[in-house]
């Protein structure tokens, strides 16, 4: 078996070895395991049932896992993304309109589309015209976003009728109770504890439990059944293929599933140093995308966790089929995933929200044609809860601003194109 993991995945010449990958696949597994009960609690925020979108998220963190290992031999995880699925869930299906299962087949053609610029120069075009504050602030954008959903989810923000929100009561056990875990999360976190957030999650949960806020008896009614899963698998509705709104979706899936994705890879191959295999990993997750229409959940990405095997050693695509191999085992565990209370789950959120805030340093706030725009997309996505309103005002105001200042020459035709066919989609919304 180790000559056949030799051969298969060249593990000497990436200096590697099978002790290695597999203890890099193990240790990338308990880094992101945690996406399982969180993106599932984003889709059932869609109308997706809890259990269906565990079901879905384990399976496209699998196949994921092995097109990737397998196609481009990298040591990259590909699970549904945190911010993508927000897209999908709270844009798409809550303001946009469409049904979850029309969402679905928007990210089915996103990932064809996806496809055709991975696997053709399409993609270093696209990405070389998107200038570096708007992509940027995509990230920062949505990671407000996050945080504000994660906050409202732990009952910290709430709803106010003459602010719009405000802070939660404090002596509401749902709130205490979001406020422990999370200060325990960011400790553990702080500390580089492994598998800080998974250990986040349980503990979030033992607390709920011991609280009485979380009912044991549901695990005895919440055992793995296909028959949970049958109309989400290949659910996808294509009833408003010919409207603008579901192209319109499907555009903006697309563009961020790629801006994401290209960002992350390039970070990836330059850790492993492996240049040659950029292509191949960003055509496996174009692949990757589209089976997350078919088995019924928001688009994939290489994920940061991916960077915790990396760091462990993991050099070739055994360390990812490890990890897939490791969350197709998951199955078993659903019952006790579907317990897992609101108040386990926002603090994550509210993290991750805090990390991808980061991204502000690389935008050139000093100039007002790059600052501005920027500024609008990352204030107006968590403002308008529309991932995809944010990014159109910005890159409306982006070529404006360059004209103004006499600098249309620095946009490209290709984002002329792009704020073009937003500022169409505000016209056909009024």
């Amino acid at each position: 078996m180790r000559k056949v993991f030799n051969r298969l995945f060249r593990l000497k010449e990436n200096q590697s070895s099978v002790k290695t990958e597999l203890m890099a696949g193990l240790v990338s597994f308990f880094t992101i395991v945690y996406i399982i009960a969180v993106n599932a609690s984003i889709l059932s925020d869609a109308g997706i049932p809890m259990s269906a979108g565990i079901v879905a998220t384990i399976l496209v963190a699998f196949v994921g896992s092995m097109l990737m290992g397998f196609w481009a031999n990298a040591p990259m995880l590909l699970v549904p993304g945190m911010g993508i699925n927000a897209l999908f869930t709270y844009t798409i299906v809550q303001s946009m309109g469409l049904s979850w299962k029309e969402a679905l087949a928007a990210v089915f053609i996103s990932g064809i589309l996806f496809a055709i610029i991975a696997f053709t120069s399409l993609s270093r075009i696209i990405s070389n015209a998107i200038p570096h504050s708007l992509k940027e602030s995509i990230g920062v954008g949505i990671g407000l976003f996050l945080a504000f959903i994660g906050l409202q989810k732990g009952g910290i923000v709430v709803p106010s009728q003459s602010m719009f929100v405000q802070l939660g009561h404090f002596g509401d056990p749902h709130v205490l109770l979001t406020i422990v875990t999370l200060i325990l999360t960011l400790i553990l976190f702080a500390r580089n504890v492994p598998g800080n957030l998974l250990i986040g999650i349980i503990s979030g949960t033992v607390l709920s439990i011991l609280f009485g806020q979380t009912d044991l008896h549901k695990l005895g009614q919440s055992a793995f059944s296909l028959k949970d899963y049958q109309s989400v698998f290949a659910g996808l509705s294509f009833k408003h293929i010919t409207s603008f709104t579901f192209w319109m979706a499907v555009f903006s899936l697309t563009l961020v599933t790629l801006f994401e994705n290209i960002g992350l890879t390039h970070g990836f191959i330059k850790m492993i140093d492996q240049p040659e295999k950029y292509d191949r990993s960003l055509q496996a997750t174009a692949l990757s995308v589209i089976t997350c229409g078919l088995f019924g959940t928001s688009p994939s990405v290489s994920t940061v966790e991916s960077a915790s095997g990396i760091a462990s050693g993991g050099r070739t695509g055994l360390t990812t089929i490890t990890t897939g191999v490791l969350f197709l085992g998951s199955l078993l565990f659903i019952p006790f995933i579907k317990i897992i209370p609101d108040t386990a789950v926002a603090p994550v959120l509210i993290l991750i929200g805090g990390l991808m805030i980061s991204g502000t340093k690389n935008i050139n706030f000093a100039d007002f044609t790059e600052g501005f725009p920027s500024f609008l997309i990352i204030a107006c996505i968590p403002l308008t809860s529309s991932i995809v309103d944010g990014i159109a005002l910005g890159f409306i105001a982006y070529p404006i601003l360059k004209i103004a200042k006499g600098k249309a020459k620095e946009v490209a035709v290709t984002l002329y194109i792009i704020a073009a066919l937003f500022l169409i989609y505000f016209i056909f919304q009024a």
